[in-house]
């Protein structure tokens, strides 16, 4: 029997919208699990997506959602429910599914896990143990790991207003590398995969910029981006927590997590790079400064 090519995406969020517009536009069959019917899900079925209502951590929605699908993609947003809804999933898909392809969508920090490591976030934690319920599944698995997202607001929202107001950017990432990748080329390589996921069944891709750099040089891509000066400030991770972050409103587990990067980036845990962009797509990933060239006006104002 040949396997659906029918692509359920369990999140429709940055990688997994633009995965969407990537697969319809070569007439790949996409259905999307969305919490409400609202707005939102009126967008996707404009874009030619079959919506669907349902909750990863229901199975008896996951199973409604998986009927007649062929591949998926599983990725929830930071949450405490990450290892419930993988699951949840693993188990139903294992049950009810006929998947010939499962996108998981991990984090880079797993790459450096171990079962008893604790110096990491609870995401990532929960990360680490969703791949080994996956890998336990027998499920055709293939882990996605990015490292941080150019596109997190980290080097968006925050740089630019900083940029904008005396020419920084300001973090506490110390002298810490980093190769941050932007959401395209994570989506190009999960749509890639989910077109055709035979030859990517067993594999873990670790996503990264094409280079680490300090934020001293992620600071001069930026000057060379924007045609002006930016210059990195470094500053104390106690400090950048309660001025910065905590005034975010965040939940107290995403809050964690991303307090958890701004260390790990300061004890140079980001010091890493691949290739694996460019070998699953033969195309490879964005520089820093060719993302911000292209959003020179936000940056700028």
């Amino acid at each position: 029997m040949v396997a659906s090519n029918l692509v359920l995406l369990s999140n429709a969020g940055d990688v997994g919208r633009t995965v969407l517009d990537q697969l319809r536009a070569q007439d790949v069959p996409v259905r999307v699990m969305v919490r409400r019917d609202d707005a939102r899900a009126a967008e996707l079925r404009v874009l030619g997506a079959e919506v669907v209502i349902g909750d990863l951590t229901r199975p008896e929605t996951v199973a409604a959602a998986l009927e007649g699908v062929g591949r998926m993609y599983f990725a929830m947003p930071v949450s405490p429910d990450q290892l419930l809804a993988a699951t949840v999933v693993a188990s139903v898909a294992r049950e009810h599914g006929e998947l010939d392809g499962l996108v998981d969508m991990s984090q880079m920090t797993v790459s450096q896990m171990t079962a008893t490591s604790t110096g990491e976030s609870d995401q990532q934690r929960l990360h680490w143990l969703s791949e080994q319920v996956f890998d336990w599944s027998g499920l055709p698995v293939v882990h996605v790991r990015p490292t941080a997202f150019l596109d997190n607001p980290l080097f968006t929202t925050l740089a630019a207003r900083s940029i904008r107001d005396n020419g920084t950017i300001a973090l506490p990432f110390g002298t810490g590398r980093t190769s941050p990748i932007a959401v395209d080329d994570v989506a190009r390589v999960v749509a890639t995969v989910l077109r055709d996921p035979a030859p990517h069944i067993g594999h873990v891709y670790e996503l990264t910029g094409p280079r680490t750099v300090d934020m001293t040089e992620m600071a001069e891509e930026f000057s060379r981006a924007l045609g002006r000066p930016v210059s990195y400030v470094d500053v104390p991770l106690d400090r950048w927590r309660s001025e910065v972050l905590a005034k975010a409103g965040l939940p107290p587990h995403t809050e964690q997590h991303i307090a958890t990067m701004a260390r790990l980036h300061r004890e140079n845990r980001y010091d890493r790079t691949s290739d694996d962009v460019e070998r699953v797509t033969g195309v490879p990933a964005q520089t820093i400064e060719a993302f911000v060239a292209a959003r020179r006006d936000f940056y700028l104002g």
